[in-house]
């Protein structure tokens, strides 16, 4: 009999972690899917500052399918899933939020997809009802991202989804530091189904992703998987030298027919600061690039477990 583990991540996710419980078991112990899976649900707590590992205990204590993992601090979302990936044991794994904003019902379709041969089954949710100033900003990153980046993102596919084991072994495969799932994901590649559904409310608690947690993510994603930041760069360095040599060409021809004019202060100034803020700009990219090979060769683990009850590959 195959294994099927669902990995939930948590941050201080006690508030709603009860009825996210109820309702994945509801679903796991579905007949026609007992007669063919096992299952385990694993929640891995990135160091919550609530009472979340404390309800997961309780969990636990009543129910041997429960495991978990706690971190010794927060880590990130992207570490709790590297965690729930490399200690799962599961033939399939699926990955879902703590908050109930991904419908565990999609569980038993998502499984369906995968005995049809699909090694990624991929929720991804519908911007129906959503402001058109989010649907605008939304769909003007991944028209972006898509452009500068060497893999596709797909526009509403998050974390949700279902790997087969190979796909898993495939994202194990890869040891950085730096991890932007969602891109690999899609590098990984394999034969994908994509199943949609409509957004859920939070059923409880508040969202941990503020604007500048988002905005933070969207540069991961553009710095992680490419390095046409760094060519375009050297393309505006190339287009200001031209543009600067038409000017000096355009001031000496000025000045050998008409005399040397009063200096202009508004265009030196112009040009001291537009120079000013693409060479910080500049830096900014390629300190993010030296940044970012500076944690790869210190070789941290990506998070610390502080406690579980789970033997530990």
């Amino acid at each position: 009999m195959k294994k099927l583990t669902l990995i939930i991540p948590c941050y201080n996710e006690s508030s709603p972690l009860i009825d996210t419980y109820n309702e994945v078991k509801r679903v796991l112990n579905d007949q026609e899917l007992k007669k063919k899976y096992s299952y385990e649900i694993l929640f891995i707590d990135d160091g919550s500052v609530d009472n979340t590992l404390s309800v997961i205990n309780d969990l636990a204590a009543i129910d041997e399918t429960v495991k978990y993992i706690s971190f010794t601090r927060n880590f990130g979302k992207e570490a709790g899933m590297l965690a729930g990936l490399k200690h799962c044991n599961g033939d399939i794994v699926i990955i879902i939020d703590a908050d109930l904003q991904h419908p565990p019902h999609l569980i038993l379709e998502m499984v369906h997809h995968y005995e049809q041969g699909y090694d990624q089954v991929i929720a991804r949710r519908s911007r129906k009802g959503e402001k058109f100033s989010r649907k605008w900003i939304t769909k003007t990153y991944y028209r972006l991202i898509n452009t500068l980046m060497e893999v596709e993102l797909g526009d509403g596919m998050g974390d949700f989804r279902l790997l087969s084991r190979r796909a898993v072994d495939s994202l194990l495969a890869m040891p950085e530091y730096n991890r932007f799932s969602k891109g690999l994901f899609s590098w990984i590649g394999f034969e994908k189904k994509v199943i949609e559904y409509e957004n859920q409310e939070r059923i409880s608690g508040e969202s941990k992703w503020s604007f500048l947690s988002l905005l933070n993510y969207a540069i991961d994603g553009l710095i992680s998987f490419n390095s046409k930041p760094l060519r375009m760069l050297i393309y505006l360095g190339l287009l200001i030298m031209f543009l600067n040599l038409l000017y000096i060409g355009f001031s000496f021809v000025n000045i050998v027919l008409f005399g040397i004019d009063l200096p202009g202060y508004f265009t030196m100034i112009s040009a001291i600061l537009l120079l000013g803020g693409i060479q910080l700009t500049s830096l900014g990219v390629i300190g993010e690039y030296v940044g970012r090979i500076f944690y790869e060769v210190k070789r941290r683990p990506a998070f610390i477990i502080d406690k579980t009850n789970i033997p530990l590959k």
